[in-house]
């Protein structure tokens, strides 16, 4: 078990190296470190990688980038990228137009996964729902839960 401890301590240490240096506004500096980890399956940096291109810190700013990197990071189970996509879906950015059903699947993720905002989105979001579509994202949620979460 130290042995795992032990190679995991300096990994920490460079993933908050590159969030202090997103913090202090170096962003390729960042990104490059991000870059490192994501390229490992790291959904903390896949989703810092998805806010640098919705923001365009340090990079153009690119709704489907930021898209294909909070879902990469949603699909670990990373909560806030699947609030992310939620949003996404809602407001129809980067795509044709907004997929409600979807926005509420992903904001439900992301309230199992334990974003503290995520049910106040569900709250917002539920009245311009149909019946019919919520019943849809209820057996999406189902579907998603047994495989992303599932012993929540």
């Amino acid at each position: 078990m130290a042995f795992l401890l032990f190679w995991a301590v300096p990994a920490q240490a460079t993933m908050e190296e590159a969030k202090d240096l997103m913090e202090a506004g170096e962003f390729e500096a960042a990104k490059e470190l991000f870059e490192v980890y994501a390229r490992s399956g790291n959904a903390d940096a896949e989703e810092l990688i998805g806010v640098m291109y919705a923001l365009g810190l340090g990079v153009e700013k690119d709704d489907v980038r930021a898209f294909d990197w909070y879902l990469r990071a949603s699909l670990k189970g990373h909560a806030g990228a699947q609030s992310g996509i939620g949003w996404y879906y809602e407001v129809g950015r980067g795509m044709p137009e907004p997929d409600l059903v979807r926005a509420y699947l992903w904001y439900a993720l992301s309230a199992i996964g334990g974003d503290v905002d995520a049910p106040d989105s569900l709250e917002e979001l539920t009245p311009k729902l149909t019946p019919e579509q919520r019943a849809q994202a209820e057996k999406m949620i189902d579907d998603y839960r047994v495989w992303m979460y599932p012993f929540r």
